[in-house]
C-alpha cells in the first residue's frame, strides 16, 4: 500500500522509551504510519496542529498537561481520534473513564504501570484499536454526552417518569425491522421482563447515555455486558450508579436479580444467571474461554439467558467493533419472547456489533442512542 494512503499516527507519552516501543509497534504496518510523537499535552496540541495526524495515542499521565486536561483541548481545538493508554490503578481507571467522557475513542491498560517494559503483551490490542479508531469520524467524537446532568442528583425523591406515547392494555404486536417472513412479537407489558445489553468501544459514553434516561421504578433488571478489562468495569459502575436513578453495580457472583438495579458484568468473567427458587442470581464464569476475543461475552450472556422462559426479553446491542452478540441474539429469538433493539450508525462510535446484529434479520427497532432508554420504557408497563 503507497505510504500516501496510510492513516497517520502521533504517539504521546512523556516517556521516551515507551514512545519508542509504541512507534516500533507499527514498523511495516499497511495502514498505519508513525508521523511523529509527542512528550506531553502541550507538545501534543502542537504537533497535532502541524502534522494533521488520523489518530493519536496519548498516555493519561503525563508532566505539564496530563493526558486528560490535554484531550479536552484537542476536542476544542484540533479534534482527532484518541486512543487512551491507561494505568489500572483505582485512580486510572477512573480518569480512563474520564477520557471517555471526553470523546476518546477507546484506551488500552498498561499491563505494568506508566513504564510497562512488557508493552509487548498489549501490542496486538493497541495496533488493533489505533486500527479502529482511525476510521472513526472527526464529527462523532464532538457529539456532547446529552444525558450527563438528566438525574445527576441520585437523592432525588421522584425522577420524571419518562413520557411515551400512550399504549393500550392489549398485548402489542411487533413488526420488525426487515419485511420478511418471520414471525412478530407478541408482547404483553405486564409480564416477567429482564433487560439485557451489550456494547464494546464507545460503550461507556452509549451505557450513560441510556442508563441515566431509565427510571428508578423500571419494572425488571438489566444486565450488562460492557467489554472492558478487570478493574475497569467496576469504576463504570460506580460512575453510573452516581449519575442514574436506578442502581447501578458490578455484578457478584450470588446477587440475587432485583428491579431497578443494573448488573455490569466484571471485567475477566462471562455473565450467566442461575435459577434460585423462583428468583435468578449472578453466575460468573471465569472457566469458559473467551468468546471471539471477549469475556465477558455478549453472546455467552444473550445465550445463557435464552434458556429461561421466565421472561420477556429486552436485548440492545450498542456501539462496538465486531460482532459480538448477533450469534446470541439468535439464540434468544428461537425460545422466547424478545424484542432486539440496535443502535443505529448515525450514533455509533463503531457501527459494527449494532450492524452484525440488523444483518441478523432479528432487530424489531433501529435507533439513536439518545432515545434507546425511550425505545425501552415503550415496552415496560
Amino acid at each position: 500500500m503507497d505510504n500516501l494512503k496510510k492513516s497517520k499516527l502521533l504517539v504521546v507519552d512523556d516517556s521516551a522509551f515507551m514512545r519508542k516501543l509504541i512507534s516500533d509497534f507499527f514498523t511495516d504496518h499497511l495502514q498505519i504510519e508513525v508521523v511523529g510523537s509527542a512528550r506531553n499535552g502541550k507538545d501534543a496540541i502542537k504537533k497535532i496542529q502541524q502534522l494533521k495526524p488520523d489518530v493519536v495515542t496519548l498516555d493519561v499521565e503525563m508532566p505539564e498537561m496530563n493526558g486528560l486536561d490535554a484531550l479536552k483541548e484537542i476536542m476544542i481545538q484540533c479534534p482527532v481520534p484518541v486512543v487512551m493508554l491507561s494505568s489500572t490503578t483505582q485512580r486510572g481507571t477512573e480518569n480512563t473513564l474520564t477520557a471517555m467522557e471526553y470523546g476518546a475513542v477507546d484506551f488500552v491498560a498498561k499491563p505494568s504501570g506508566t513504564i510497562s517494559l512488557d508493552l509487548h503483551k498489549i501490542q496486538d490490542e493497541l495496533v488493533h484499536k489505533v486500527v479502529e479508531a482511525s476510521r472513526v469520524p472527526i464529527a462523532k467524537l464532538k457529539k456532547p454526552i446529552s444525558s450527563v446532568s438528566t438525574f445527576a442528583n441520585k437523592k432525588i425523591e421522584t425522577a420524571p417518569r419518562i413520557e411515551v406515547a400512550k399504549l393500550t392494555s392489549t398485548p402489542l404486536k411487533v413488526t420488525p425491522v426487515f419485511d420478511k417472513p418471520m414471525k412478530k412479537v407478541d408482547w404483553n407489558k405486564h409480564s416477567k421482563k429482564i433487560i439485557l445489553i451489550g456494547t464494546s468501544t464507545g460503550g461507556p459514553r452509549a451505557l450513560q447515555e441510556v442508563i441515566t434516561k431509565i427510571p428508578g421504578n423500571v419494572d425488571a433488571p438489566i444486565v450488562i455486558v460492557q467489554h472492558m478489562p478487570a478493574g475497569f468495569t467496576k469504576s463504570l459502575a460506580t460512575r453510573l450508579d452516581q449519575l442514574s436513578q436506578i442502581h447501578v453495580k458490578e455484578a457478584e457472583q450470588g446477587d440475587i436479580l432485583q428491579k431497578g438495579t443494573a448488573y455490569i458484568a466484571p471485567g475477566g468473567f462471562h455473565l450467566k444467571l442461575r435459577k434460585v427458587g423462583s428468583t435468578f442470581a449472578i453466575a460468573l464464569d471465569q472457566n469458559e474461554p473467551p468468546r471471539s476475543g471477549h469475556r465477558p461475552s455478549v453472546d455467552v450472556m444473550f445465550e445463557d439467558v435464552s434458556q429461561y422462559p421466565d421472561f420477556d426479553k429486552i436485548a440492545v446491542i450498542m456501539t462496538g467493533m465486531g460482532y459480538d452478540g448477533s450469534k446470541g441474539l439468535k439464540a434468544l429469538k428461537k425460545t422466547g419472547n424478545v424484542i432486539a433493539i440496535a443502535e443505529s450508525a448515525e450514533t455509533c462510535i463503531v457501527y459494527g456489533m449494532p450492524k452484525a446484529a440488523v444483518e441478523t434479520q432479528l432487530v424489531d427497532e433501529v435507533v439513536d442512542v439518545d432515545v434507546i432508554a425511550q425505545t425501552i420504557m415503550k415496552y415496560m408497563p
